[in-house]
């Protein structure tokens, strides 16, 4: 069984018709997955309700109170633009806040079983930094996930691999500073938002930039995961894996030029669990329907059955 942590209230963050990030992203997700031959092996649960358990205190120690109340205040007022791209909506605040706590379940799942666990989320997080959100993000909720599985007993390292197919600038600059966090981003170069170059180390060589050329396709990303990304993460032993599961860099994708398919993703997850079988995968991008649902069942399929 695979714990599968989603609310029909992701929904509820409404970002406008023609807007790539949109509430049908996780309407053929979840249509996929219930049709999916391995349907019966997913554990289908629910996020800690934000009355229950507020996660606002966890945010702040990642985001600025002001930037926080910025996003509760746009909401309030009725919706509004954070961004040219980031829309937040009525519901967007509290919606983004079950978000961070669906993360959290996962970390929590996943540090319990030692095994496998896919967050089904939206909004997605890693582009937003500590004060400001971009790139359709509004918290980082991988760095967020991250930080708090750090307290647990015997997590001492978190890795967090971003395979989505832009660079997740929020992430690394949250976490580039803490020797006990490792990030690797492959992403396509040049690209929104223009960073993550190679020669970003972090303050411990704990951070590794992958720039992938436009055009690019699995012959390029398979040996860059075989050459780099599973020694970076291999020497540097996590006892947590966070994945940045961006689908993105497919082929069909309309916001980037790479080349991959569905099924590569099936490979990328091999890869990760050569590393470690505690995974958390958390939704990032993803914006063309078909390629995005068939993605995320290559990813739990491969989880299934390693």
């Amino acid at each position: 069984m695979l714990p599968l942590i989603y609310s029909d209230e992701f929904l509820e963050h409404l970002t406008g018709r023609e807007h790539p990030e949109k509430p049908e992203r996780l309407k053929a997700i979840t249509s996929a997955l219930k049709e999916a031959a391995f349907s019966a092996q997913i554990e289908w649960r629910s996020p800690t309700s934000v009355k229950e358990n507020s996660p606002v205190p966890l945010i702040e120690e990642i985001h600025s109170p002001q930037y926080i109340r910025k996003i509760k205040e746009i909401a309030q007022d009725g919706g509004g633009f954070l961004d040219t791209d980031t829309y937040v909506s009525p519901r967007s605040y509290d919606v983004a806040l079950l978000a961070v706590n669906a993360w959290l379940d996962g970390v929590n799942v996943v540090v319990e079983t030692g095994k496998p666990a896919f967050v089904l989320a939206r909004p997605p997080g890693h582009h937003a930094e500590s004060d400001y959100g971009m790139g359709f993000c509004l918290f980082s909720n991988a760095a967020i996930s991250a930080f708090q599985a750090l307290k647990k007993p015997g997590i001492n390292r978190v890795a967090i691999l971003d395979w989505d197919v832009h660079h997740g600038n929020g992430t690394q600059a949250i976490v580039e500073n803490n020797p006990q966090i490792a990030y690797c981003s492959l992403h396509q170069y040049p690209c929104f938002p223009g960073t993550g170059k190679s020669s970003e180390r972090g303050i411990d060589n704990n951070v590794l930039n992958l720039p992938i050329p436009p055009g690019s396709d699995i012959g390029i990303y398979q040996p860059a995961f075989e050459k780099e990304v599973v020694p970076f993460l291999s020497n540097f032993q996590p006892d947590l894996l966070i994945v940045s599961a961006g689908y993105d860099a497919n082929a069909d994708d309309p916001l980037a030029r790479i080349n991959l398919q569905p099924k590569n993703y099936g490979l990328f997850t091999q890869y990760c669990l050569k590393v470690t079988s505690k995974i958390l995968f958390g939704l990032e991008g993803g914006y063309d329907l078909p390629a995005l649902s068939q993605s995320v069942v290559a990813t739990i399929e491969r989880c299934l059955n390693w």
